[in-house]
């Protein structure tokens, strides 16, 4: 039953999270084009300069969790089970993504995006084996 589910809304949960990193929270084209290249570093700069804690974990924990989805790719693509697959994937398709926004000026290339996203692709594969090894019943 997951694994219907699953396949049913990761297309259009795909396409809604393209459109928040182009389109949403009143994005608007850049004069010019942004880059930001130091890791963590980056994120830990955002943290101390930002006062609203509600804007840290929109920013924060949204690029960790909106991104565990993709870790259940292998549910529909096995040769994505492997998370080396998964992970080597995944990295080639949101640098790609990512320079997309800079070219296009609707957003920054963000190492730390990437990277955090990626952490969420790798708590997802996680959750995707603890879900196949308590709750088999519920996959179909």
């Amino acid at each position: 039953m997951l694994k219907k589910f699953y396949k049913i809304i990761i297309v259009p949960y795909t396409l809604f999270l393209l459109y928040l990193m182009f389109f949403g929270m009143d994005r608007s084209q850049y004069e010019d084009n942004q880059i930001t290249v130091e890791p963590v570093l980056s994120t830990i700069k955002f943290i101390h300069n930002t006062i609203e804690l509600k804007y840290i974990v929109t920013i924060v924990f949204g690029n960790i969790i909106m991104f565990m989805p993709f870790g259940f790719l292998g549910w529909i693509l096995p040769g994505l089970k492997d998370l080396k697959a998964l992970l080597y994937t995944f990295v080639s398709s949101i640098i790609i993504v990512e320079a997309l926004q800079y070219f296009t000026r609707m957003g920054m290339f963000e190492v730390d995006d990437i990277i955090l996203n990626t952490f969420g692709v790798y708590l997802g594969w996680l959750l995707r084996g603890f879900i196949e090894k308590r709750f088999k019943s519920l996959l179909i």
